[in-house]
């Protein structure tokens, strides 16, 4: 096959860890720790410096900091992507911050392509890092850090390009009302409702929890990049609740939950075919995109089923199509995994997989397991897919990345066989997705209804508050909340999918008691 020599290729894959426990711990910042990883990546090209020396693009994925999901006592970057590329030496030419969420390394991966592949740079360096594990671990000590840093694009001649949070759409004010606003939250209400459209028990859907991650756990602790020393589990002590699995929202223990107390970070290099052959960078090396699917989901309350994941399985079938492949000649495949739902919905339901798949379901130990690195997870993903498919030249693998509460999903197939860029689907997809009506929303939030999704918040292992989403008698989706103890406790001791309630309308937010 003949490949324009603009084509875009991964050539490098980096990724670093920084374990408390380690004798080695330094308490790196959030910079630091990407620049390792970019350092690992230029280096696993084998030509490091003639590679360096041609990135003209650099570009980050936004941090949970830089996101707004926390809190950083020691300041930051103000611009990571150049503070990244200072400490290596490197002066961009354009240099990226990517929105916010898990689809974020995909959509930066196809920026930088699309720009190679017209030409204007043979090489760009992609990354991103956590450092919540050092935060939380230093802050708890009372110990004091200056991670602020200054970068001035204009004084090296840099274009600035920050595309901003992308947070639109993803939660709405009455969602945000009635407490959906952790991600734990949306995605047990997600869960639920996939338990009730499949008629399966709570204790039965537990079991079918645990079983799709136990083999997650055996990925993570052989896994060198892990956030922390694990060991295999079974499906039992991932899905019981327990002294050490405290509930943390139905249906989930906190084994079920990504584990985003990390110190970890990862990184790209991508370059052209004509670049990295004048680099010296050898083609067993060269990892060719396939396939790419980008779709957005409704708001929650907008969703026909909100236990399903349209877009999930339009980005991941586009992406197939694209790549001229189908499920069953893949090899390997990484599921985002902050949760079982969007696991479920993307290989069970959308591809028909089972849990216990010869092939596997994650490459690098899933997000509760190996670590939820934020937006950055799959880029991780990302690297360790590189890395197994250099080993098995003909093969091909799937990324499943997911972003926002089910809010945003992204398909990516890879493989060493050469093909020409196939650039990343959108607007098709999209198109096809918004056909469909949404849920239709009561505009009178008041009288009896059935419970479609529920959740019960914990707080410190006791359960706090509880939500419920349904259809109303009238028709039209309604939405409430309690924290009236019997009514929270009646929840927990009986399973309340297809309970009727009595909604009460408020000034700010809807009440509801069991009928």
């Amino acid at each position: 096959m003949q490949i324009a020599e603009t084509t875009p290729v991964i050539v490098g894959v980096g990724q670093f860890v920084e374990r408390i426990d380690s004798v080695r711990y330094a308490g790196l910042s959030f910079a630091d720790l990407a620049a390792e990883a970019a350092r690992a990546a230029l280096v696993n090209t084998g030509q490091s410096n003639a590679v360096c020396a041609q990135v003209k693009i650099v570009g980050s994925v936004r941090t949970f900091e830089e996101s707004g999901a926390m809190q950083v006592p020691f300041g930051r970057a103000d611009k990571l992507p150049l503070a990244v590329a200072r400490r290596l030496g490197i002066v961009p030419q354009t240099a990226i911050l990517e929105k916010v969420g898990g689809q974020s390394p995909l959509a930066l991966l196809a920026d930088v392509g699309d720009r190679i592949a017209a030409g204007e740079s043979g090489a760009a360096l992609i990354f991103g890092s956590e450092a919540i594990s050092t935060v939380r671990f230093l802050a708890g000590k009372g110990e004091v850090r200056d991670w602020a840093e200054h970068d001035d694009p204009e004084a090296i001649g840099a274009a600035w390009i920050d595309k901003g949070m992308g947070f639109e759409g993803t939660l709405s004010a009455t969602s945000i009302a009635h407490g959906i606003r952790a991600p734990v939250t949306a995605y047990a209400l997600c869960e639920n409702a996939r338990r009730r459209r499949l008629g399966l028990e709570r204790e039965d859907y537990a079991r079918e929890m645990g079983r799709l991650f136990a083999p997650f756990t055996q990925v993570a602790a052989s896994n060198p990049y892990s956030s922390a020393a694990i060991t295999p589990m079974s499906a039992e002590e991932i899905a019981i609740p327990g002294e050490r699995n405290r509930m943390i929202c139905e249906p989930y223990p906190l084994k079920l939950v990504s584990r985003d107390q990390v110190n970890q970070a990862a990184a790209l290099v991508v370059m052209s075919v004509k670049a990295a052959r004048e680099a010296g960078v050898a083609e067993g090396k060269w990892i060719y995109l396939h396939g790419a699917a980008l779709a957005i989901e409704r708001e929650i309350l907008a969703r026909p089923d909100i236990g399903a994941y349209p877009a999930a399985n339009a980005a991941i079938a586009r992406a197939l199509e694209m790549a001229g492949t189908s499920v069953d000649e893949l090899s390997f495949f990484d599921f985002y995994s902050c949760f079982p739902v969007p696991v479920f919905n993307a290989a069970i339901d959308g591809l028909g997989l089972s849990g216990d798949d010869r092939r596997g379901l994650t490459v690098t130990g899933g997000l509760p397991y190996f670590g939820g690195a934020g937006n950055n997870y799959s880029m991780h993903a990302f690297a360790s897919m590189v890395e197994r498919l250099r080993t098995a030249p003909a093969a091909a693998g799937l990324i499943g990345l997911n972003g926002g509460y089910q809010s945003k999903y992204g398909a990516a197939v890879l493989s060493a066989r050469p093909q020409p860029w196939p650039g990343c689907a959108t607007l098709q997809v999209q198109a096809q997705l918004d056909k469909v009506p949404p849920a239709v929303i009561a505009p009178l939030q008041s009288g009896r209804g059935i419970i479609e999704t529920y959740t019960v918040t914990y707080v410190k292992g006791l359960p706090d508050q509880a939500i419920v989403i349904g259809e109303l008698e009238g028709g039209g989706r309604f939405i409430a909340t309690t924290r009236a103890e019997p009514t929270v406790k009646a929840m927990l001791h009986e399973d309340p999918l297809g309970r009727m309630v009595q909604v009460i309308p408020g000034e700010k937010r809807n009440e509801f008691h069991l009928v």
